[in-house]
């Protein structure tokens, strides 16, 4: 017999922003479907007219996008209406459920008519792929209320009718739905639905094992995303919030996720979120990025003051790639650094507030020293002039004279900092003219 295309959903509501949480799932139901060659859809869950926006419906889709999770059909609850009212005419009908006058609980003293569902008060036991068997007594729910009225369907109703409609397979979502379930397994056997298969993944927890909120840290996509992280990044590490590939493998590729995910290895317990395993992450796929794609996010967070800078030019930022990329963690950090003024002496001649003379020498050492070094850098030819070479070249004096009492002297010249990458380093970057102006600048400012 053939096997059931497999089709998987996320169902967002568009109350707010495209949460991570949401993301996770909206990942874990787009690597199970992709893996078994099914589909995946969106859905918008907007039936709460007064808190969807449709700005929020934007961001979820945004976040989507920039995620690299695409999906095969796109549906909103709101547009979906005559179809619930059909659903509940029938289980009116064939007295399954009933309208009931009552007084409205937003509304004290208003009577409304809203739609109960008669409750069998069955016990109900479902396999869930991740927990096992589940079972819940549903004495205690009651007849509880599926529509506000005959044409305003509840979450529970409208859910278990769309993945009806829809051809949902799998319903994978937060632990947190497990209470929903069986109401809606009630709903669907009410209704004569088959039930889908049940997944329910561990919640994501900030570090104290609380929920995630926004008062502990970045929970949007969106927030993420503008501060720099690489939707590789974000991928990557969502997938192992939760699952392992059976493997200490930690770095993959959004495909190469899709062809590793199984339910069989989604954990039960909470997922720790944890923001600098994320930035760990993000370093790594910053790495692996194509050179010229590097480079062009660089610039593109590069402050304005840099990109400004009289001796600004895009070679020396490309010199610059692999210093730059051991210093961040996200790209929004260059913005800090380079308003700070990190790296402005590579752009333009450094300010030497910073003392020449290494800790006891005096300013006649220091100027011997560069002067020194100066002439050994200039037997250096132009187009060997590299970080090994000048290292190579003035080695053996900084040894024999003192190793700080050479090189300080030297990476201050060059940079005018305290801290910054070594003078072998800075002198491969400006190139061997600008390594020997700077180094006589600095010595004359001794004499």
């Amino acid at each position: 017999m053939r096997e059931k295309k497999v089709i998987t959903r996320i169902a967002p509501s568009p109350t707010g922003p495209f949460h991570i949480g949401t993301a996770r799932s909206a990942l874990f139901n787009y690597l199970f479907a992709r893996h078994h060659k099914g589909s995946f859809i969106v859905r918008i869950e907007d039936t709460d007219k007064e808190r969807s926006t449709k700005e929020s419906e934007k961001d979820i889709l945004d976040g989507l996008a920039a995620l690299g999770i695409s999906y095969d059909a796109l549906y909103r609850q709101s547009e979906r209406t005559d179809i619930y009212t059909t659903y509940l005419r029938q289980l009116i009908e064939a007295k399954r459920a009933y309208l009931s006058k009552e007084e409205s609980t937003t509304q004290p003293g208003k009577e409304v008519q809203v739609v109960r569902l008669k409750n069998p008060g069955e016990k109900i036991s479902f396999n869930d792929s991740i927990r096992g068997d589940i079972e819940f007594d549903t004495k205690e729910l009651g007849d509880f209320v599926i529509a506000r009225s005959i044409t305003e369907p509840l979450y529970h109703l409208a859910v278990v009718i769309d993945d009806h409609e829809m051809g949902v397979t799998h319903v994978i979502r937060g632990e947190e739905h497990i209470s929903n379930t069986p109401r809606q397994i009630l709903i669907g056997r009410a209704l004569g639905i088959r039930e889908p298969q049940y997944a329910h993944i561990p919640l994501i927890l900030a570090p104290d094992r609380s929920k995630m909120s926004k008062r502990k840290g970045s929970t949007s996509v969106s927030e993420f995303l503008h501060k720099g992280y690489l939707s590789e990044a974000i991928i990557n590490y969502l997938a192992l919030l939760g699952w392992n590939p059976g493997s200490d493998r930690e770095i993959f590729t959004l495909p190469q996720l899709v062809h590793e995910f199984s339910l069989e290895h989604v954990q039960k317990s909470g997922a720790i979120f944890d923001i600098q395993k994320l930035n760990w992450f993000n370093r790594e796929h910053l790495k692996r990025l194509p050179h010229a794609e590097f480079i062009e996010k660089v610039v593109s967070y590069f402050d304005e003051r840099v990109t400004t800078l009289p001796q600004y030019r895009n070679d020396i930022v490309e010199k610059i790639a692999p210093i730059l990329i051991e210093r961040i963690s996200t790209l929004s950090e260059l913005t800090e650094l380079s308003k700070n003024g990190e790296f402005d002496y590579y752009f333009s001649e450094p300010q030497l507030g910073v003392p020449l003379v290494w800790k006891e020498d005096s300013k006649e050492t220091a100027a011997r020293h560069l002067s020194f070094v100066s002439e050994l850098l200039k037997k250096i030819p132009d187009n060997a002039f590299t970080e090994e070479s000048v290292k190579n070249c003035i080695w053996e004096y900084a040894t024999k004279e003192g190793r700080g009492s050479v090189l300080w002297p030297m990476r201050v010249a060059l940079s005018g900092k305290e801290k910054s990458p070594d003078p072998f380093v800075l002198s491969s970057v400006l190139g061997k003219e600008k390594t020997l102006t700077r180094l006589g600048k600095a010595r004359d400012t001794l004499l």
